[in-house]
């Protein structure tokens, strides 16, 4: 059973019942993350979920830690461009504390100095780690190119710089002005009553700043091409189109679109150019929403010799999209869908992050029977239709790696019947 409530202060609190389980999931979401960062401090929204974890003015880090795992249980975080996540899953005699160490890291952290010099290093580390993954700085690379001189086109982990530059006042700053009560959405799941945990909330999190934090500037798509030169083995690459946010009416439609061409060993995608070709080993198509944008994208990964030919094969791929979809194509996309939501349906502890993380986009959660009715009624239309409108647009070319076999954009250009 699905109830929403709310704080006296305005928290937002959804309890998702379900009494055949005998763990609970819980946590808090808060809609701010990497695109509400300007230039000189991107990063910071990184660097303080990292320290919301090194200490309290009554718990060390070591202690967080200690008391999640003498109970068996699991806390954790992660950063995004529209959202922090703090979460833990424990049992279900185990959610007081649970929720305790939550709202103690979100209003009595002491961001300790030592703690965060230390803790600099790991996130430099990281950086360095994600810079030497090809298949992760392809996509930072593809969003500094769709999205220039902006939050979404800026890297979640920020730089070298600008980690060293945080110092624990900035962080603490940071925190009261985009931490604040009209952000946090508190999300559990699990057996647990309504009533006793809203409660118990109400107790757990009343220093809160106020308010709904500094907004985040509107997004601008521009596209253009970004290369990197690097000595890997594989040329990695995407191909990428202004898409939808989450709110288009045509958001289902290109989800599925990304299915019917690259979404697994079936699509077109991987026939035509793994399969019958051998051009790549990955390659697949995705559709990348925000709240006010979004890109459809081909990623793929290819040697520097199979490159030459890849890309013109690509580009054909592209161009005949919208005039061959296939009503078997669309049915498998369907299912494909449905299947994971319902899949999705069954694993409790993914209820409490997925319900939240609705509330943040839409204000509400969306039951599941309303997106499978969306799902459902998306037609062969609508895909050819929304087909030939995306690649009509700007295309962005990211490419990294051994690139000098990779076309020049103009080529692409032409290819795509945009010259």
């Amino acid at each position: 059973m699905l109830q929403i409530r709310s704080l006296k202060n305005g928290i937002r609190v959804i309890v998702d019942s379900n009494p055949q389980t005998e763990s609970i999931s819980l946590g808090v979401w808060v809609a701010v993350g990497a695109r509400f960062e300007t230039p000189d401090i991107n990063g910071i929204s990184h660097v303080l979920e990292h320290m919301a974890f090194k200490g309290t003015t009554t718990r060390s880090a070591f202690d967080i830690s200690r008391e999640i795992e003498d109970v068996g249980g699991i806390v954790n975080a992660y950063t995004g461009k529209d959202m922090t996540a703090y979460y833990v899953k424990v049992l279900k005699k185990d959610w007081p504390m649970g929720l305790n160490i939550i709202s103690d890291i979100l209003q009595n952290s002491v961001m300790d100095k030592e703690e965060l010099a230390r803790e600099k290093g790991v996130i430099i580390q990281e950086i360095n780690m994600n810079n030497d993954t090809p298949d992760d700085l392809i996509f930072d690379l593809y969003n500094r190119a769709a999205y220039p001189d902006q939050p979404l086109g800026r890297t979640i982990l920020g730089n070298p710089e600008n980690v060293r530059a945080i110092t624990s006042q900035k962080l603490l700053d940071y925190m009261h002005r985009q931490y604040t009560t009209g952000r946090l959405i508190i999300s559990i799941s699990g057996d647990i009553d309504a009533d006793t945990f809203v409660s118990a909330c109400e107790s757990a999190f009343k220093d809160i700043s106020s308010g709904h934090g500094t907004p985040a500037d509107p997004a601008s798509y521009r596209g253009g091409d970004i290369r990197m030169s690097k000595k890997n083995e594989q040329v990695n690459l995407i191909l990428g189109f202004k898409g939808c946010s989450y709110g288009d009416k045509d958001y289902y439609a290109a989800a599925l679109l990304a299915s019917v061409f690259g979404g697994g060993m079936s699509s077109r995608l991987f026939q035509e150019i793994r399969e019958k070709r051998g051009l790549v080993y990955s390659i697949y198509a995705f559709n990348s929403p925000e709240r006010d944008t979004g890109t459809f994208g081909i990623y793929a990964g290819t040697g520097e010799k199979e490159v030459a030919e890849l890309l013109p094969v690509l580009c054909d791929e592209v161009n005949r999209l919208s005039d061959t979809i296939t009503e078997d194509e669309l049915l498998r996309a369907k299912n494909r869908a449905k299947a994971r939501i319902l899949m999705r349906s069954e694993n409790f502890s993914s209820h409490a992050e997925s319900n939240a993380i609705d509330m943040i986009i839409y204000g509400r959660v969306v039951p599941d029977e309303e997106t499978i009715a969306k799902i459902d009624a998306v037609t062969i239309k609508d895909l050819s239709r929304l087909a030939d409108h995306l690649f009509a647009g700007r295309p962005t070319l990211a490419s990294l790696g051994p690139i000098n076999r990779v076309a020049s954009y103009d080529d692409i250009l032409k290819r795509l019947n945009h010259a």
